[in-house]
This record gives structure tokens, sequence and C-alpha cells, in this order.
């Protein structure tokens, strides 16, 4: 079996096991380095190699837990959860409270598809949004899981369907890597194509929200900094500064495209205004620094698991094997294409990075079996689509954890990997493959 396939199983298999997704992350990559004929010195260096690529991301979630905890101070959550006892009062309360839920299930819909398209701050708003209103989501009883489904939705979507923000991003590589291996297509063919694998992950949303998660969960009332919550008040003019802060983090990261400026520069808007005192600073930063910490040893952890899987061949020689498998079935072929395309990103982590590795063979091998330009598009982009959702390294799984965790009530693998995986997975690679076969 490729060294691939068994990385990713052994690495997948461990953190479903509970086993601290780092150290599956590290033993998984041993095992693909040695599998793949590589020497272990030489599996420790490309591991040791790929670590420096998810170091700006660590440091950036390790400053941006600082200002949530810092926003926290400012009495933002006790204003959340007083308009939320609003709504959810006595007289009429369950159904109030039903309608809360979906309003707020929607506002962070709409946020996060925002966040790739319109103001393109990818997951950075996740831990300024989330940690200050899990004190909503606790009164109205919403299942975390339910959420994170729904983040994750709003990461991966807007992306592969809409030519905007990271969207065009995702297609202009999509187009190009299909160029270089020997298919020219229009970028205004690519929406057209996705449209369909994308109403798969749309049908995963309302499974999910409305089906497997639609119960209420009850979760125990703490601060971010997991001890029991203070009593703060809060001001209009604390409320003020709190909202300013995120409106400052917003214009500095977008025209710098840095989440470590963005993130410095809302904590500088908090200390300015008295919002953290300085005789209490060290310990809001060092708390924030904390609550994000496993989130950064897992992408630095996952960078190098990434470059032992490309320095060790294995990748493509998995796209090698599998082609040499599919003959002239056509059928066989999309499937088996799609389920290699899932593998591959649940192991490098990022869609982006998969669409060069695979499109070099699934574009001649889909000349060579007679799919149409539009059926390519289709199988490329799902293929590198599957496994963003799921992974237990990618940011689509990452940053909804980051925000729904700062409490320590929700896990990682369990509470956002495996509900994402299922949920949107699983049909995209059957409206995928539906996709392939109409065009």
């Amino acid at each position: 079996m490729n060294a691939v396939i068994i990385a990713v199983l052994i690495m997948l298999g461990l953190s479903l096991f509970r086993i601290h997704v780092v150290v599956a992350l590290v033993i998984g990559a041993i095992a693909g380095g040695l599998l793949g004929g590589m020497s272990l010195d030489d599996t420790v260096a490309a591991f040791t190699s790929g670590l420096g690529g998810g170091a700006t991301v660590a440091l950036s979630y390790a400053l941006l837990g600082s200002f949530a905890v810092g926003l926290s101070r400012t009495g933002l959550p006790e204003l959340m959860v007083d308009k939320a006892l609003k709504v959810v009062n006595r007289q009429g309360g369950d159904r109030k409270k039903g309608l809360a839920k979906v309003l707020i299930l929607f506002i962070i819909l709409l946020i996060s598809c925002f966040s790739q398209n319109l103001v393109p701050v990818h997951i950075a708003f996740i831990p300024i949004l989330i940690p200050p209103i899990l004190q909503v989501l606790n009164e109205l009883g919403v299942d975390r899981r339910a959420v994170a489904s729904v983040l994750t939705f709003g990461l991966t979507a807007p992306y592969i369907l809409l030519p905007a923000g990271f969207g065009k991003i995702f297609h202009g590589i999509l187009q190009s890597n299909m160029a270089d291996s020997g298919m020219d297509i229009e970028l205004s063919s690519i929406p057209t194509a996705m449209l369909l694998p994308t109403a798969g992950l749309v049908v995963g949303l309302f499974i999910a929200v409305f089906i497997t998660y639609r119960k209420p969960r009850t979760y125990k009332q703490l601060s971010i900094s997991q001890e029991p919550e203070e009593e703060r008040t809060y001001s209009k003019r604390s409320i003020f500064f709190a909202l300013l802060s995120v409106v400052v983090t917003l214009a500095v990261q977008l025209p710098t495209e840095s989440m470590i400026l963005g993130a410095l520069a809302g904590i500088i808007v908090l200390y300015i205004t008295g919002s953290i005192r300085l005789k209490e600073s060290e310990e809001v930063l060092t708390d924030g620094m904390k609550m994000m910490a496993f989130i950064g040893f897992v992408m630095l952890a996952a960078n190098g698991f990434a470059e032992v899987l490309r320095q060790s061949g294995e990748v493509e020689q998995l796209v090698n094997q599998v082609s040499g498998m599919i003959g002239d079935n056509k059928p066989l072929a999309a499937l088996l294409m799609l389920i290699v395309g899932l593998f591959i990103t649940m192991g490098i982590g990022s869609s982006f990075s998969t669409i060069p590795i695979i499109a070099a063979i699934y574009v001649p091998l889909a000349l060579e079996l007679g799919f149409s330009d539009m059926a390519t598009i289709a199988l490329v982009g799902t293929a590198a689509a599957l496994g963003d959702a799921g992974s237990p390294a990618s940011d689509s799984t990452l940053g909804p954890t980051a925000g729904l965790n700062a409490d320590g009530q929700h896990n990682h693998i369990w509470d956002t990997v495996v509900p994402t995986f299922l949920h949107y997975n699983i049909p995209l690679i059957l409206f995928g493959w539906i996709a392939i076969m109409i065009f």
C-alpha cells in the first residue's frame, strides 16, 4: 500500500483513539517517510525543514488568542448574554430560543462566508468573534458541533464556488495548473463546473444543522480562561472600545494581509483605551496564548508531516498507481481520483497545495479517457477540495476549534474533524462524481 495512505490512516487512526493530534502527526510522518524509502535521518530532516512553514500561522493564532481574551475583559460577553436572555424569555421561551439559535447560526454562516470572498480575512475572525459568544451559545443550548459545521462550510464552499477573494486564488491556481498540464480553460467555466459539488456541501450543512446536531447540548458556563466566570460590568464606553479594537484589527489586517499585525493593532487599542490594565496585561495575554497553543503546534506539526510526504515522492507515486488501475472505466476513474484527492489533501492540509500535485496527472489522464473540459474542472477542483473539511491539520477545522474550544469544552477531533468529515466529504464525493458524469 502507498506510504501516503498508510501515513494518513495512521495519523487519523491515532487521532480518533484520542492520541494527541500533534503526536499522531509526528508518528504518521515518520511511518510515511520510512515506508516511502527514506532513512530515519532524512525523514526527521524533512519533518524539521517543514516546521518553519507553520511558524507565521502559529504566531498569528497566539496573538489572536491574546486579543480574544482581552476582548472578554471589556464586558462584551456579558452584553451578549444579556441580549440573549431578553430573547429567551419565559413566555414562548422555547419558540424564541429556537429562533435565536437559527439567527445566531445564520449570522455566523454569513460572516464566515464573507471571510473568504467579500472581506477575505480567512480564519482570523474566529478567535475574535466566537469566544465572546460562547456564553450565548451555552444559554441557548446550541450544539457546538453544529457551529463547527457552519464555520467549516463558510470557510470552504465560498472559495470553491465564487471567483472572488480566496476563491479567485483557488480558481486561478486551478486554471493555470490545468493549462500547464495541457488543458486551457476559461475562468468563467469554473463556477459552473463546481456548482453541483458545492451543492453537496449545502446538503451536508443542512443535515448537520437541522438533523444531526439540532438537539440541545449542555455546556458549563466557563470563561475563556477555563475559570469560573467573574462578574464584570460593561458600559457604552467599554463596548465601544471593544468594537473599535475589532474594526482596527480588520483595518490593519486587510491591507497588510498579516494576521500578526492585525491582532497586535487590536491589542494596542485595548491597552490605550484601558480595556486591559497594565498590571494584569501579562496574565491576560499569556492566557490567550495558552488557549491557542494547541492550534499553533498542530499547524507546525502538519507542515512537517506534509513536507515528509512531498520529499518521499509517494504522493506522485500514489497518483500514478491509481492511474494504472483505471483502464477505460470512466465512472471508476472519477471515483478513484476523487478518493486519492481526499487522502492527499487530508495529509497536506491544504486544497490549494493539492491542485499542482494532482493536476499534472489527472488532466492528461482525463484527456485520454475522453472527459470533457467541464468534467475535468469538476474532477480536479473537487478532488482538491475534498479533505479540506475533515482534516485534523486543515485551517478549515483548526479555525473553528480555535474559537469553540476557548473554554476547553470542544474536542478538535470528535467535535470538529469527525462531524465535518462525515457531513462534507461524503456528499462532496457523491455530488462531485455526479457532476463529472453529467458533464
